[in-house]
């Protein structure tokens, strides 16, 4: 029997057809092609959020110059259409992108620019401080002997005075003009105690402002000036005035004295120039610190800042 006439087995015919390509090749493949397509897609699309008009309209008129002499007008003016309605929508998203990224880069800049105007006044504020405090404690020591009574009371305010700056220099919460007067009131009846029957000191702030927003330290700083700058230097010393009223829309904060003044000295020198910039910093154009010489001699400083009023707010 001839064995080679034989039909083969199924298994056999099966084994000799050629095998088929594997579908999840063929997936894989129109998944590269789509990637593919997807990136030169955004890429096109980038490329006609930054290209000029001018450019758009020089490659659209080759295109359609091509395309002539190709015969396939018809593709060519839907490429091109295409491409202008892609360009107005790629062109507003860049200008949206580009608003965002400056938006951040001004908040982060003015943030910046406020820690700077922060550090510098607490750097100052570290200077001061110690001065003062030894100045007061050693007050102090000399009251003891010569007037217990004087002593015990500058002895109270001292320590009304630091009850009053602790919190502000720890927490970082929103400072109220209320605290600013109690810290300012504090160190004005040392000072009264320290200068005698030269310092004449006055408080007119309406009660319903001292829940305004007001930035930190900027008051003590008016009211050191004018006593250093303005009464102390004068042999009579004189009077010392704080006020607060809404102007415009604002909330502004005055320290007045009739004493000699710092103008046109230095302007108040150190002082004065870190609070104008922590008002430019955390204000912008929207806060300014005025310097006035009042009909009667002296000076008068004024802080004007928008008013904001903390709600729940404890002077």
């Amino acid at each position: 029997m001839d064995t080679n006439r034989l039909p083969p087995r199924d298994g056999a015919a099966r084994e000799a057809r050629p095998p088929e390509p594997p579908r999840s090749g063929v997936r894989q493949t129109l998944r590269e092609v789509a990637d593919t397509g997807a990136i030169i897609g955004w890429r096109f699309f980038d490329w006609l959020a930054v290209v000029s008009w001018k450019k758009l309209l020089l490659v659209s008129l080759l295109t359609l110059i091509l395309a002539g002499i190709l015969k396939q007008p018809l593709p060519a003016l839907m490429l091109i259409l295409g491409s202008l309605i892609i360009k107005v929508a790629a062109g507003g998203k860049r200008r949206a992108d580009l608003t965002a990224s400056e938006a951040t880069k001004r908040a982060e800049t003015e943030q910046l620019e406020r820690t700077v105007a922060e550090a510098r006044m607490e750097a100052l504020q570290a200077q001061i401080e110690p001065h003062f405090l030894f100045n007061t404690l050693a007050s102090i020591d000399q009251l003891i002997q010569t007037d217990p009574k004087r002593a015990s009371d500058m002895q109270k305010s001292l320590i009304r005075y630091l009850r009053s700056a602790m919190p502000q220099m720890r927490d970082g919460g929103r400072p109220t003009l209320g605290q600013q007067l109690n810290l300012s009131s504090a160190f004005l009846e040392i000072m009264a105690v320290r200068m005698e029957e030269r310092l004449h000191p006055a408080v007119n702030v309406p009660e319903g402002l001292k829940s305004a927003v007001f930035p930190s330290m900027m008051l003590q700083t008016l009211v050191e000036n004018a006593i250093k700058h303005g009464l102390e230097p004068k042999a009579e010393g004189g009077r010392l005035e704080i006020g607060a009223e809404i102007v415009d829309g604002q909330l502004a904060v005055h320290v007045q004295d009739d004493g000699k003044g710092f103008i046109p000295q230095s302007d108040g020198g150190v002082g004065l120039a870190n609070i104008r910039e922590r008002l430019k910093a955390m204000y912008k154009d929207r806060a300014e610190l005025v310097i006035s010489v009042p009909e009667r001699g002296g000076t008068c400083a004024t802080i004007k800042v928008p008013y904001e009023v903390v709600q729940d707010a404890t002077s």
